[in-house]
């Protein structure tokens, strides 16, 4: 709900782009410097505890938006409202892969990731029309009621069998040793130049069309791409389980790329069509297959860090993308800076296609759908 609104908000009490920006990274802010802790915390404890303090917090933080105004204060909430994310998609996809069985566990994740794109279907329509029709007070009130329902189901869930944390040298690596290893890092950094796409779309893309004076709804664009998102999880997971993973990594990135590329020449409602499934096919694969990827290359007992460390690199992703974008578009105009967010994207499929294994010609083949991932820890992929 608050993808096309918060912006909008923010520009109507007298902000700036570059300050639209900052606040709106905040949120990945929060993501990148509490989600190393949270998959520690999944690990060590157990993934409810995490779905728990996420859902808490989601309640929370509207409650922030609604009681303060200036950019310091407004910041702070952004950030804390981050941690929301950071915690649930961690105990989330943990506690989900825990359960999967490893023939399947790519059209599992898939499934599971599709509440996801729901939410961005219905979250912007209904956001623009409570913020167009009650205020921004209702907006806040109405997502916290939801977060609050969520917190309520939470209490629900039932955790698998405790995995035991032990102390050992294998078990006990640390932030850098996992970040740094090859299993990881490689998706990492791909993620932190998608992550620079995804912000470049989120924070500013219902400024760009309000720009342009296109007669396009912005909360319309989250509702393609995220049909279009759904569409394509429904089944690539399944269809990862017999081709691979990297097949699918390449063509979502690919489609992240291509929808900067379209939003650089965007000047109609045909173009923000065209942008807007773009955007929801790569979102469509690129996350949850990047989920199962890691889920193939970890154990359970690792594997809240583990992916905690990975989507952090497409936190920071995101962390850097509002500020420093905000400064491009404010200098050079939003065409301008979709244009340099596709060369950036255009970096990370060149390092996944030619860096994702052993060597350059395991790395083609991975990720290309013609051979096996080579740090899969289980063989199948």
């Amino acid at each position: 709900m608050f993808l096309p609104t918060l912006p909008v908000y923010m520009e109507s009490i007298g902000n700036s782009k570059q300050e639209i920006g900052i606040v709106m990274g905040g949120f990945a802010i929060g993501l990148l410097l509490f989600r190393p802790m949270l998959g520690k915390l999944a690990d060590q404890y157990s993934r409810k505890l995490v779905l728990l303090i996420g859902t808490t917090v989601a309640f929370l933080a509207p409650f922030g938006y609604l009681g303060f105004t200036s950019i310091p204060m407004l910041m702070l909430v952004r950030i804390f409202h981050g941690i929301s994310i950071a915690a649930f998609t961690t105990g989330y996809s943990a506690l989900v892969s825990d359960l999967s069985p490893v023939a399947v566990r790519g059209e599992i994740i898939s499934y599971m990731s599709l509440t996801a794109p729901l939410g961005l279907a219905i979250g912007p329509a209904v956001g623009e029309y409570l913020a167009a029709k009650s205020g921004y007070s209702s907006l806040f009130l109405f997502a916290a009621t939801l977060a609050l329902m969520g917190l309520l189901g939470a209490t629900k869930v039932i955790n698998p069998p405790a995995q035991i944390y032990q102390q050992n040298s294998d078990r006990n690596d640390k932030f850098w040793q996992i970040l740094l290893s090859p299993r990881v890092r490689v998706p990492a950094f791909v993620m932190l130049l998608v992550g620079i796409s995804v912000g470049a779309v989120h924070v500013f893309v219902s400024l760009f069309i309000k720009s342009t004076e296109v007669d396009f709804n912005a909360g319309l664009f989250f509702t393609i791409a995220a049909i279009a998102s759904f569409s394509f999880r429904v089944f690539t997971g399944k269809a990862s389980d017999r081709f691979g993973r990297g097949l699918f990594i390449t063509f979502g990135v690919s489609a992240y790329i291509l929808a900067c590329f379209i939003l650089w020449q965007a000047n109609s409602t045909y173009a923000f069509i065209l942008a807007a499934l773009a955007e929801g096919c790569g979102g469509g694969t690129v996350m949850s297959m990047i989920t199962t990827l890691m889920a193939d290359r970890s154990l359970p007992h690792e594997r809240g860090r583990i992916f905690a460390l990975c989507i952090a690199g497409f936190d920071f992703g995101i962390a850097i993308a509002a500020p420093i974008l905000g400064f491009v578009a404010e200098r050079f105009g939003y065409h301008n800076m979709y244009c340099y967010t596709a060369i950036l994207t255009s970096l990370g499929l060149i390092i996944f296609l030619t860096r994702s294994s052993k060597n350059l010609s395991q790395s083609l083949s991975f990720a290309l759908g013609r051979g096996k991932d080579a740090y899969s820890l289980n063989n199948s992929n």
